[in-house]
């Protein structure tokens, strides 16, 4: 490390800043079922995920290998240029954060990084297959894979338990909860943790302190892992919200089939080096348990805002991280006014969010009007209604909450029912945050 630079110093400073940033915007990813269920309390949820976060980020470096020497070519790389990369993905995180949405943490970075070599070197410095096959269709099949797994997990769940007590059985399933919101967290270090130490690695092989192809050093896996442990304790409140009931409404069974779903596609794709979005991952799953079950509602309006995030990341990174690159090349007092734009933009997202602060005592709080109805209701769409209709409602005795007393009362439910019937279509009260 006697070879680093101070613009390599910051550099990578600047990395693990946005690695921390990556933990809090994605603790959602592994623990926001969790929370909005009832299995874990908040401050417990991210602790645990912040351990195994760390954990996560000793088993592998395939990912990293994919980010530093897979996506820009190596030769003719500016430090600058990774500089300005990582500007633009830490101020697209924090943006999408202040408004609670779960874009991609990864595609920032990956759009933070094209931006920045094309106005540095042109476009010919992209390794356009890499970008294809390792990100680009990752990007959508990992959402649609780990979403049809979800849902079909979630039917064949409810078929299994037809016919036992709900309320027994719910709290089994947040035990399983607790198993699967702790494998994704262990997935999530294995997948994320790694883009830093692929920048950092890429930083380092740049300023010549490395030979290109080396893998990560210790020092800089240590130092990833802990950055990203440490954003996913503090919790990115606002976005758990999002995900755990803007989405749709989960009840323990159907937290499990979407935990343990978007574990199995994030650690395989790990496996074989594919630098997919956790993120994408889990909200696809998310949204195929809330169809998966009988009268389940996807709440499509917050789904077509959160696609309309991910579609946006990779070019809106890419302006930012151009534009930084703009400055960075004029010189000395270029760096210096890039990061005094990082600092100024990241201090005003944060005043912001403090008009309407979420943490861990308000994050299960739900909006109630005088009629009873959550202030975030939608009407069930037409998606929801045809896939809901075709899946056959929980036979047997359930256990379901009177809205007028809130006491449970013993139902049993038999013959079909519609989705759009509200309480009828739905056997059990889900969790609601």
């Amino acid at each position: 490390m006697e070879h680093i630079t101070l613009l390599l110093g910051i550099v990578i400073v600047t990395a693990l800043v946005f690695d921390f940033t990556n933990g809090f915007h994605d603790t959602a990813n592994a623990m926001a079922t969790t929370i909005s269920t009832g299995a874990l309390k908040p401050k417990t949820a991210v602790a645990m995920s912040a351990v195994l976060n760390l954990v996560g980020a000793f088993l592998s470096v395939e990912v990293a290998k994919t980010i530093s020497g897979g996506i820009v070519n190596e030769d003719g790389l500016k430090t600058e240029v990774i500089f300005a990369a990582l500007v633009g993905a830490i101020l697209w995180n924090l943006l999408t954060w202040l408004v609670g949405l779960p874009s991609s943490s990864s595609h920032a970075l990956f759009g933070g990084l094209i931006g920045a070599a094309v106005m540095s070197m042109g476009w010919s410095s992209i390794n356009g297959g890499t970008v294809v096959t390792k990100i680009l269709i990752p990007a959508l099949a990992a959402p649609l894979v780990a979403g049809l797994a979800a849902m079909l997990a979630t039917r064949l769940t409810y078929r299994i338990g037809r016919g036992t007590d709900t309320r027994a059985t719910a709290k089994g399933y947040r035990v399983g909860q607790i198993a699967s919101a702790g494998l994704v967290s262990l997935a999530h270090g294995t997948n994320d943790a790694q883009k830093t130490m692929g920048i950092i690695t890429l930083a380092l092989v740049t300023g010549g302190v490395l030979n290109p192809g080396a893998n990560p050093p210790m020092w800089v896996i240590v130092s990833a892992g802990v950055a990203i442990a440490l954003g996913t304790y503090l919790g990115g409140w606002r976005i758990i919200r999002t995900m755990g009931k803007g989405l749709t409404d989960l009840q323990p069974q159907q937290g499990f089939a979407a935990q343990t779903s978007a574990a199995t596609v994030i650690l395989a794709s790990s496996h074989l080096g594919f630098s997919l979005s956790t993120t994408q991952s889990c909200s696809g799953a998310v949204m195929g348990a809330g169809l998966g079950r009988k009268g389940g509602v996807v709440r499509w309006s917050t789904a077509t805002r959160m696609f309309v995030a991910w579609g946006l990341t990779l070019p809106a990174a890419g302006l930012v991280g151009a534009g930084a690159e703009f400055l960075t090349q004029q010189g000395p007092w270029g760096i210096a006014a890039t990061a005094t734009l990082l600092v100024a933009g990241s201090a005003v997202i944060w005043v912001l969010s403090r008009r309407n602060a979420v943490d861990h005592t308000n994050v299960t709080a739900d909006e109630i009007r005088h009629d009873g109805d959550r202030a975030n209701a939608e009407p069930v769409g037409v998606v929801t209604t045809a896939i809901a209709a075709v899946t056959p409602p929980p036979a047997g005795p359930v256990t379901t909450l009177d809205a007028s007393s809130d006491e449970p009362v013993k139902a049993t439910i038999a013959g079909p029912t519609t989705a759009t019937t509200g309480a009828m279509a739905d056997p059990a009260r889900p969790a609601t945050v």
